[in-house]
């Protein structure tokens, strides 16, 4: 299926997928790769942003449900997402790629305050734009600052660099037949909890008319196939 060709988008990437096989939070040679493959598709001629989650380092929820209080997880979580930020940032200027680190909670020493008239300004000069913080406050995930974003900076589409190759109507890992979608409706993902992003998420998503491409970023050369069409993917966008 040919899909439209997007200029600037926001990809957002879990913090997992930083962890390779390796165990560790952040492994060296995982991240490299990464941000190889962001720095090929910025050399391409896209305008590129990010969002990294923090769930390899603190996952705000899990400490809820081990007796912390939520809001004070999902501060935990947040400063979690800065740390990977700063870690794909260094990744990226290793090879070259100039970058800046907004962050949602200022924290002046170690990044830019989130300003998105100067976030606009790098993505025309040529940087990538790593958002950091999600939306700055606790009970929202990082899907949601990442769909926000992607309404702020006028992106046309958000891509979710994932382990699975699209959106499926049951787990594939636990399913063997389960069925994948080559494109589906917000709707559908919100009636039948497909679990691509949280329902707050997809809203402003649909809303705002911002496809969502589910790609497996494991896979090495996978973001610069599915920007160039031939990739694996699902897109979430209005209709079916």
């Amino acid at each position: 299926m040919t899909r439209p060709r997007y200029h600037r988008i926001l990809l957002k990437l879990s913090g997992e997928v930083l962890m390779g096989d390796s165990g560790l939070s952040i492994d060296p040679a995982t991240i490299s790769r990464v941000a190889e493959e962001i720095a090929d598709v910025r050399r391409q001629g896209f305008e590129l942003c990010v969002v990294v989650g923090g769930g390899n380092i603190f996952r705000g929820i899990s400490g809820a449900a081990r007796g912390m209080d939520r809001a004070t997880g999902d501060y935990m979580g947040m400063l979690a997402t800065v740390m990977n930020a700063l870690a794909v940032q260094n990744a990226l200027e290793k090879i070259g790629v100039e970058t800046r680190v907004q962050s949602a909670i200022p924290m002046a020493s170690v990044c830019e305050p989130f300003i998105r008239r100067r976030a606009e300004r790098h993505l025309e000069k040529g940087r990538i734009v790593i958002f950091a913080a999600g939306v700055g406050s606790p009970f929202f995930t990082t899907d949601s600052g990442a769909a926000l974003r992607a309404a702020e900076m006028k992106c046309d589409a958000l891509f979710k660099g994932t382990s699975v190759d699209g959106v499926y109507n049951a787990d594939p890992k636990k399913v063997a037949d389960a069925k994948r979608y080559e494109t589906v409706s917000y709707s559908t993902v919100l009636a039948d909890d497909l679990k691509v992003m949280d329902a707050s998420a997809i809203a402003l998503c649909r809303d705002n008319n911002i496809p969502i491409v589910v790609f497996n970023i494991r896979q090495p050369g996978n973001l610069a196939e599915v920007l160039a069409g031939r990739g694996v993917a699902t897109v979430v966008q209005n209709g079916e």
